[in-house]
């Protein structure tokens, strides 16, 4: 959508030669450029990763939208995971992450010990991940959104991939999760089975709520996709300071993320105008959501999406370069 450690997208430890990179199946760090449109590139070029699901896609082509057409710069958009994208931030292929979930590991890593990246501000948005159920399911089973009564449905949610056990329905398994300790630490009788990406959780949930078959997935917010079809929270263990410290042993609900971003020491230390911008940057969840709906289901490219919504936020993005 969204998993930070413990939470939309879990932090693998690569070894891989500088930015020849391969991101498991998300891409090289292959770019496409784009330029201002008087082709002027004062702030010189700026290079964006995108990570794999469509709120960050958002942000990303929002910011560089701005950035071509205010700023005179020219971008390249990287698709790449996480940690891989992180891994760019020392050799200056990758100058801003502009959706990070946490990662409390790669902040070591590469903010703290390294000191290769740094702390870019908020982006306004609020991150929650957790375990929903489709709206029917909740009206027919009420009690089933207790963590303590799934051991119950498990027979429900069986699959041909989760075997003699539920099926419990994760994205890309590059997302941050706790969901494999989770299921072994509450002593469910559950197995986790990896849909692939962001766009076949939605289409099952999609197809659970029209044919009443049953679901237990994985999701988050921000999403566009809860206007459409209100997913169901499943009631975990409440979070407290700390429960998630250790990936093992977590038992506990995932907490709420104040996302934020994530830019290269040597971007923010070039004196790029970019860089004002991208710590600049703030929105909504509301806001997030319309462009990503733009992209996901008006099927607009991502450029065009973020040209309409700066179109109509002039006030928004003003505040963003003064």
């Amino acid at each position: 959508m969204k998993k930070m450690t413990s939470a939309k997208y879990a932090a693998v430890t690569l070894v891989i030669p500088a930015l020849a990179l391969t991101a498991c199946g998300g891409g090289d760090i292959s770019s496409t450029s784009s330029t201002a449109a008087d082709g002027s590139a004062d702030c010189g070029t700026v290079n964006i990763a995108i990570n794999q699901w469509v709120g960050y896609e958002a942000n990303a082509h929002v910011i560089g939208t701005v950035a071509k057409e205010k700023l005179g710069c020219d971008v390249e958009y990287k698709t790449l995971k996480e940690e891989v994208a992180w891994q760019g931030f020392a050799s200056g292929e990758v100058d801003a992450v502009v959706e990070n979930w946490g990662h409390p590991d790669l902040v070591e890593k590469y903010i703290t010990t390294e000191k290769s990246a740094q702390d870019a501000g908020l982006t306004g948005n609020k991150g929650v991940i957790g375990w929903y159920v489709a709206p029917w399911m909740a009206e027919k089973y009420p009690d089933i959104v207790d963590y303590k009564n799934l051991n119950k449905y498990a027979d429900l949610f069986k699959t041909s991939e989760s075997g003699s056990q539920g099926q419990l329905l994760d994205g890309d398994p590059s997302f941050v999760t706790n969901d494999e300790a989770l299921v072994k630490n509450l002593d469910l009788n559950y197995k986790v089975v990896y849909a692939g990406s962001e766009t076949a959780l939605i289409q099952a949930f999609r197809q659970s709520e029209k044919n009443k078959t049953p679901i237990l997935g994985y999701f988050y917010e921000p999403q566009w996709f809860l206007a459409e079809l209100p997913l169901v929270k499943v009631d975990l263990p409440e979070y407290t300071e700390g429960c998630d410290a250790d990936p093992a042993t977590v038992a506990c609900d995932y907490p709420e993320y104040e996302l934020n971003k994530i830019v290269s020491t040597k971007f923010a230390e070039s004196g790029s105008p970019a860089y004002d911008l991208i710590k600049n940057f703030q929105w909504t969840n509301e806001d997030q959501n319309t462009v990503a709906q733009y992209i996901t289901e008006d099927k607009m490219t991502p450029d065009e999406a973020a040209e309409k919504w700066v179109s109509e936020n002039p006030d928004k993005v003003e505040a963003w370069l003064s």
